[in-house]
């Protein structure tokens, strides 16, 4: 999985990106799915957003968290990550498991 960073507007600390580094071990379990990710942080009025851009194998899709700490935002993007690429996995699982027969009768 790559994983590359961009900020807008500042630099980001090294603390920042070892917490992101961090969550994303979370999403090793989908290793075989994510082909990589783009972390964009930026600063919209008093708001703090991250914005994923999630590339599956057969998908993509993009994930745009705000609240007043860039961690909180962090930590709430990577639960919507997890969710949608679950969602997206069963989907696959269960039309995986029509068969013909079943779509014709």
């Amino acid at each position: 999985m790559n994983v590359s960073i961009t900020t807008r507007g500042y630099k980001a600390p090294e603390r920042l990106k070892n917490y992101l580094v961090d969550k994303l071990r979370r999403l090793n379990r989908f290793e075989d799915q994510i082909m990589d990710i783009e972390a964009i942080f930026s600063y919209e009025k008093l708001d703090q957003v991250v914005e994923f851009k999630v590339n599956l194998r057969k998908k993509q899709f993009i994930i745009k968290e705000r609240s007043e700490d860039i961690f909180k935002s962090i930590d709430l993007a990577i639960d919507n990550v997890e969710r949608q690429i679950t969602k997206i996995k069963g989907k696959i699982r269960e039309h995986k498991k029509k068969k013909i027969s079943d779509v014709i009768e």
